[in-house]
């Protein structure tokens, strides 16, 4: 039998010819170069100019970025600023909680300063916080709900209403003295912090929640005289406050005001005090049967 010669010089089983290959044995110069630059990728892209730049312009618009955001966050939400109104301690919020309920005796109501900057308020009793609004708010809203719960007429739905009522209330109060402030033109270094803090006062737990607490064990009786000592103690201490703040120092020492605008600046003081009592009776006088 006659065999047929292999013309290739390829292997008889082998289907197709292998092109991968030279014939001198070396690899083709578009697969070596192909296992060298897929052997790396990283390298390669690393080693470019161009990707270079534009990892680096992209770094550059992200850090842009970033202190935009920082910078707006900070103008309209200072949370920098917020730190100083939790510096608290348990001596400061002792001695601040006396003062809220027996505002009568206290003398000196500045806010002390070093250099240009008022204190922590751990270190004057006359520095607003937010430490004492923040936990009276939520202590109001449990005590509210027990008060419903003991008449049988507490529900989940009821008790959101309520914390939103009061905190709707409370963003409503501010934004009004804002634009009371802006229309009487009043140059005051009264911040929109210090304005909640001082409207959040009224949640402490000595004005409305020892209300309530005195309506469910002594009836409405109870529930009223502790009303009137707590209206009458806020808005000494509101006037007392405020009048550092929106008077002019001649009013802050006690010395008769004069003209119309500080006549409008004394008004709206003592409206500012006037509506503590009436936001406290509002929140207050359904938790009561």
């Amino acid at each position: 039998e006659k065999e047929v010669p292999n013309l290739y010089g390829a292997d008889p089983s082998q289907l197709f010819d292998d092109t991968s290959v030279a014939p001198g044995g070396q690899p083709t110069g578009f697969q070596g170069q192909g296992v060298g630059t897929m052997g790396h990728p990283g390298r390669t892209l690393l080693s470019d100019p161009m990707s270079n730049l534009a990892m680096a312009y992209g770094s550059s618009l992200a850090s842009q970025g970033k202190d935009l955001v920082d910078k707006n966050l900070d103008r309209f939400l200072p949370i920098s600023k917020l730190k100083y109104y939790f510096a608290v301690d348990t001596v400061y919020v002792g001695k601040k909680l006396g003062l809220l309920v027996f505002p009568y005796m206290h003398q000196n109501w500045e806010v002390s300063y070093q250099q240009d900057t008022p204190v922590a308020p751990r270190f004057d009793i006359n520095a607003p916080d937010l430490y004492i609004p923040a936990m009276g708010f939520i202590t109001y809203i449990l005590v509210a709900g027990l008060a419903l719960g003991t008449q049988n007429r507490f529900t989940p739905e009821i008790l959101g209403m309520q914390a939103s009522s009061a905190l709707v209330w409370l963003i409503m109060e501010v934004l009004v003295v804002l634009l009371s402030l802006y229309l009487v033109t009043v140059n005051t270094d009264l911040t929109t912090i210090d304005l909640v803090a001082f409207s959040g006062y009224k949640y402490y737990i000595l004005k409305m929640i020892v209300g309530v607490v005195a309506g469910l064990l002594f009836g409405r009786m109870g529930y009223y005289l502790t009303l009137l000592w707590c209206c009458i103690s806020i808005f000494v201490f509101m006037i007392r406050t405020l009048r550092l703040k929106l008077l002019s120092e001649a009013a802050a020492q006690g010395v008769l005001v004069h003209g119309a605008r500080n006549q409008l600046r004394m008004y709206l003081t003592m409206s500012i005090a006037a509506a503590q009592p009436i936001f406290m009776y509002w929140l207050t006088y359904h938790l009561v049967r």
